[in-house]
């Protein structure tokens, strides 16, 4: 039986928003409203192909911008958790859900030396074109209306964790790591065993303190443990590790 930790990446793994943090590769660091002002709610990918075009199209080079990316700062107590995760994989396993991108999520945990640490990553598609620029694909369609048009992670975390069961592993319990309102949905897969982490003061948590069912019960039955850092996460999974 072992344990599977499931973590998002923007402002949980790396300490800010991989998507925010790549316009740094602009010669001004800035985009125009033209492009800033096209984004409609529901709908990130999209503007994020937009972001990544107006990018090429200023010229900036894939090895800019990767180089970039690598200097995403990760949150603190990631890199000491993430290589307990490495050295422990008899018995974690370890998946990223993520809005982001592939190939964002790719350079930061190798440029970190922390890809060992992650089985597998499931993001937006992500790929240099022809022209230069990088685009970004919807990770999957779904029909949950709580979520991005191009991600539920419910609908990943359900089908990894069947696919895992079918393959013979059951985990003893989960750890669900994030931080948005897009991580609030896959709290609804996890039993009363596994514990959901939201971030302390971030969107997550406060969902989760408002979720209640009509009958006035929680509507979450994972057990709920707030982290600010990367040693409070170690700390919890060391502890139910030995337990």
């Amino acid at each position: 039986m072992k344990h599977l930790m499931v973590f998002d990446f923007d402002h949980t793994v790396v300490d800010d928003n991989c998507d925010i943090w790549v316009i740094q590769s602009l010669p001004n660091q800035n985009l125009p409203n033209s492009v800033k002002c096209s984004y409609r709610k529901g709908h990130w990918t999209d503007y994020m192909c937009r972001v990544m075009q107006y990018i090429g199209d200023q010229g900036v080079s894939p090895d800019r911008v990767r180089a970039v990316m690598e200097t995403i700062p990760l949150t603190a107590g990631m890199i000491d958790l993430l290589t307990f995760i490495s050295e422990n994989k008899n018995t974690v396993d370890c998946i990223v859900i993520s809005d982001a991108n592939s190939l964002f999520i790719e350079w930061v945990l190798t440029a970190a030396g922390l890809q060992s640490a992650v089985d597998q990553v499931f993001s937006n598609p992500a790929r240099f074109n022809e022209s230069g620029w990088m685009e970004v694909q919807h990770y999957h369609s779904h029909d949950c209306n709580k979520c991005p048009v191009n991600l539920c992670k419910r609908k990943v975390l359900e089908l990894y964790l069947s696919e895992k069961t079918a393959g013979g592993t059951d985990y003893e319990r989960i750890f669900y790591v994030g931080d948005g309102g897009n991580d609030f949905c896959p709290t609804s897969c996890l039993r009363e065993n596994d514990v959901v982490m939201p971030r302390l003061g971030f969107t997550l948590e406060k969902l989760l303190a408002r979720a209640t069912t009509q009958e006035g019960s929680p509507s979450v039955r994972a057990n709920v443990v707030v982290w600010s850092s990367g040693s409070k996460i170690l700390q919890e999974l060391k502890a139910s590790m030995k337990s």
